[in-house]
């Protein structure tokens, strides 16, 4: 799956940022070639940005190319506030032609770098700084990857789940967490479907595990705990466990993801005192649950 991922890239690319070198007349019509950054993480630097510890606040990171054979390019930023307002973009480094690159960025370098920001005060939970690049070529060409409402410019969203790089780097505030780990669920739910036997469903048993991706991100091994498999195995083969996302920022649960009917599937919570996790979903044909986290 992989390399079809990474085919489909160069096409991609390819396609949208090539043409024929002939028009069918005498012109001839020059060709370029895209590029998609590289971000990492370094080792033991967060992966968010505390707002308990702005003052500490240290984000190292690398700059690399993915794909492509740029000559030079500008690290670029914006900065999305939880209230919808989005800053920038702005250039944090502009020209670099050694790559990949280590920067290491403060609260107060992110604070400077957006004129809508007055001081560390401003920067409130739920807000974002995104980073990612422009590109130039040999030829004077430039991309960008972001466009100007950071969006992706010119790549598929499927570019982002190729594990060999990272096109962008979020960084979003919140605090820390550490929900990794086995969970023992209980589920009561009720769907609008009328093959289910087990309608409402009560007190539902069943084990999942979150996974940390860092940054306050975590995967369901399975995002319903084991509802789907009981409410619909039988009559429609719905048999298998399907992978949810989940956010915890500052205890409070969010996430979204779409199972194999082809249904959107959105989930709330909140991280107890106790250390359980009160978590509801619900699909988009209005079936939902309410269920209790117990850590194993």
């Amino acid at each position: 799956m992989k390399n079809i991922y990474i085919l489909s890239l160069f096409l991609a690319l390819f396609v949208l940022n090539t043409s024929c070198d002939d028009d069918g007349g005498t012109s001839a019509i020059p060709t370029t070639n895209g590029a998609l950054p590289d971000f990492a993480v370094v080792d033991g630097s967060p992966a968010f940005i505390d707002l308990t510890g702005l003052d500490n606040l240290n984000l190292q990171f690398t700059v690399g190319v993915g794909v492509g054979t740029p000559t030079s390019f500008d690290l670029k930023a914006f900065y999305a506030t939880v209230d919808g307002d989005l800053y920038g973009p702005v250039t944090l480094d502009a020209g670099v032609t050694t790559f990949p690159k280590e920067y290491s960025l403060t609260s107060t370098d992110i604070v400077s770098a957006f004129s809508e920001l007055t001081s560390t005060d401003d920067i409130a939970l739920g807000d974002m700084f995104k980073l990612f690049t422009s590109y130039t070529f040999a030829d004077g060409t430039k991309l960008e990857v972001l466009n100007s409402k950071a969006e992706p410019n010119y790549y598929a969203a499927d570019f982002n789940q190729i594990s060999d790089f990272k096109i962008s780097l979020d960084y979003i505030v919140s605090c820390p967490s550490d929900l990794g780990g086995d969970y023992s669920v209980i589920s009561n739910g009720t769907s609008t479907d009328g093959a289910p036997a087990n309608n409402p469903l009560v007190d539902f048993a069943y084990n999942v595990t979150l996974t940390d991706n860092g940054g306050g991100n975590y995967t369901i091994s399975d995002g319903v705990a084991g509802v789907y498999q009981d409410w619909y195995c039988a009559p429609y083969g719905y048999c298998f466990e399907t992978a949810g996302s989940m956010t915890d920022i500052c205890g409070d649960l969010s996430g979204s993801w779409t199972e194999s009917f082809g249904c959107e599937i959105t989930l709330t919570g909140s991280v107890n005192a106790d250390g359980t996790l009160s978590i509801s979903w619900e699909n988009c044909f209005g079936d939902s649950a309410t269920a209790v986290y117990t850590p194993q």
